[in-house]
């Protein structure tokens, strides 16, 4: 009998020293209500008024269901590939034409002769100065997703992210070669592109831009192929990338500076030649949360247009 009742004391015991221990766990809430070790990305959508070199001078609504590109010409004209049509507008804004497209447009280069080059899917059209169709040409692969050109001279460079991989052709759609691909003698480890968010661009001089987004890298490249220049930023903080594949999409300032978007953390920003980070343009809080897609150009004034997919905007930003 003595040792039942020692048995069962133990036992209160220890169900009141449980309750103790529970109290002082959960009186706080830390347990229930957040993770230490969880990476907060709200506390990343604010930016210090003192990083940010420019301020939105303009918003131009686009009447369309869905918006998927943006681009400029010489003359500082705007062009917006849509789900069903490619509209040039005036560098205010105001309407020049309204292209009909025979499907949505995933990419728009404008040629320095007025020539327009717009990406859909796995075709490119080419349609001279006043919209009428030049050549149109496939670019074959199972898995063909283009979604940049850049254009030197008759040279046309297609970034295609379902294969991840360059291609270089002429101007009449004939092809050259391929660009990027694995070259362990070289020291290339290929592009890794988890999302379709493959970016070109044409340097000051003259060499080919690509985004490597799964290594948050930027890679030079001549027309022969061979890279030629690298650099690799990966930070949550302002002067790198991150997530799985940023930045998403780029465009160059006057002095070789590149202009940044990224997706997960919409935030657009200026990184000089070198990669290193100089400013932010526009912080994530300016955009909605979720928001992916957003496209670049940048006009002969260096201002810098952000095509808004959520709100169906092009919004124009210049420096301070």
């Amino acid at each position: 009998m003595k040792n039942k009742l020692i048995l069962w004391l133990s036992v209160v015991l220890l169900i009141v020293l449980i309750a103790f221990m529970a109290k002082d766990l959960f009186k706080t809430g830390n347990l229930s209500q957040k993770n230490v070790y969880e990476y907060d990305l709200n506390s990343l959508r604010h930016v210090d008024d003192s990083k940010i070199s420019h301020k939105e001078s303009k918003q131009i609504k686009i009447e369309a269901d869905e918006i998927h590109a943006v681009a400029v010409d010489q003359e500082d004209n705007i062009y917006v590939g849509t789900d069903k049509s490619l509209l040039v507008l005036n560098s205010e804004g105001k309407p020049i034409n309204n292209l009909k497209l025979r499907q949505a447009a995933s990419c728009i280069t404008v040629m320095d002769d007025g020539n327009i080059l717009v990406g859909m899917s796995t075709r490119i059209d080419v349609r001279k100065p006043d919209g009428s169709l030049r050549n149109s040409f496939v670019v074959k692969g199972d898995r063909t997703y283009i979604t940049s050109i850049a254009v030197q001279d008759t040279n046309v460079f297609v970034a295609d992210a379902g294969q991840k991989i360059i291609h270089h052709y002429n101007i009449d759609g004939n092809k050259i070669k391929e660009i990027g691909g694995k070259n362990q003698a070289e020291g290339v480890k290929g592009f890794v592109i988890p999302s379709p968010y493959f970016d070109l661009l044409i340097g000051r001089q003259g060499e080919l831009w690509a985004v490597n987004p799964g290594r948050h890298a930027f890679e030079a490249y001549n027309f022969e192929g061979r890279q030629i220049s690298n650099w690799n930023r990966t930070s949550m903080s302002l002067d790198g990338f991150s997530g799985c594949c940023n930045p998403s999409n780029i465009a160059m300032l006057s002095d070789g500076s590149f202009v940044t978007a990224e997706k997960g953390l919409e935030r657009i920003k200026i990184h000089l030649p070198s990669g290193d980070f100089k400013s932010v343009v526009a912080a994530p809080d300016l955009f909605e949360p979720g928001t992916v897609g957003i496209d670049l150009a940048v006009d002969s004034k260096d201002r810098i247009l952000v095509m808004d997919p959520a709100k169906r905007l092009i919004r124009i930003f210049e420096a301070k």
